[in-house]
């Protein structure tokens, strides 16, 4: 069995060396262990910084295309070299190397096809409160949408089976992490979590810039889950909410009418029409958006079925 652990990399000359220390290269179950580094368009030495660190594998952006395009090279390269597991781990050593192990073992053992590492969030120093908090969010919408239960679903420590890895597919060009795992879910496929430890932050996050900002995106990619895997819910639940205040504006313009007082309460007969008639077309919309959403699970499928044909069929 070969294990692949990827990492993807954007400008971290500096702190790789640190994280490549802690890496393994046994790990039980495997027969095989090989280092993946993706550089994402780095302008620094990351590239050659890898490779003087014994490296396995190199592969490079000509330009930065951000985390979750750089996570889905490494799945498919990991999978044209023959991978049957994938770590993913980070460049600036958050998660410790050595929990490696524990994380593959449910892979190794045919338990599980995808293992996300569960980090002690709480007792995270370099966490804000409101990162805290916002993680925990991220994580309960994602075990609403996914129908998992994963506790530290933005956790990027993961292993991936060679089966999972042909199905997932990201569409978030910020994040992978929330939504592979709703992916995940909605395949059916045995997901779990293990306990892991993290390091000393060695540098600032590069994905939460500022407090605002990190609001601003997990916001936007929380409404955007709800938007692609479950559009039905989520647009028949606003066009039910517009019909139901419609028709009670419109029962309150009633009762006023009957009791002769009518023609004071027009305003309240014009917003029940607008409300009722956007209530109408937003279940319209409702319909249209799960319509889409299958299409979109079907070109998934077919995206599957001609990686595995490229790569080959083994064990899958």
């Amino acid at each position: 069995m070969k294990l692949i652990i990827q990492i993807p990399c954007f400008n971290e000359a500096e702190t790789l060396p640190v994280a490549l220390a802690a890496l393994p290269r046994r790990v039980a179950g495997c027969d095989q262990v090989e280092w993946l580094i993706i550089d994402d368009g780095s302008s620094d030495d990351t590239a050659e910084v890898a490779r003087a660190h014994g490296v396995d594998h190199v592969v490079r952006h000509t330009r930065n295309q951000g985390l979750a395009r750089a996570f889905m090279t490494g799945l498919e390269r990991g999978l044209a070299l023959g991978a049957d597991v994938i770590v993913n781990t980070d460049a600036d050593n958050q998660y410790h190397g050595g929990d490696i192990e524990k994380l593959v073992a449910p892979v190794v053992a045919g338990q599980a096809d995808l293992v996300i590492g569960e980090r002690p969030i709480s007792h995270i120093e370099h966490f804000s409160r409101l990162k805290k908090l916002l993680q925990k969010l991220g994580s309960w919408v994602v075990r609403k949408a996914s129908g998992t239960d994963i506790p530290d679903a933005p956790s990027g420590f993961r292993a991936i089976s060679r089966s999972a890895a042909t199905e997932l597919n990201v569409f978030n060009n910020y994040t992978y992490t929330l939504e592979t795992i709703i992916q995940a879910g909605q395949r059916n496929m045995a997901i779990s979590s293990v306990p892991v430890r993290v390091n000393e932050d060695l540098r600032p996050s590069r994905l939460v810039k500022s407090i605002p900002a990190y609001i601003k995106r997990s916001m936007i990619t929380i409404v955007r889950i709800f938007v692609i895997y479950r559009p039905f819910r989520f647009f028949a639940t606003i066009g039910a909410i517009g019909l139901a205040l419609g028709t009670l504006l419109g029962l309150r313009f009633v009762y006023y009418w009957l009791v002769g007082q009518g023609d004071g309460h027009v305003q309240s007969l014009i917003l029940a029409a607008v409300l009722l008639i956007a209530g109408f077309q937003t279940v319209l919309v409702a319909f249209l958006a799960d319509q889409l959403a299958a299409n979109r699970l079907l070109l998934q499928q077919i995206r599957s079925r001609l990686l595995k044909s490229t790569i080959g069929s083994r064990d899958l």
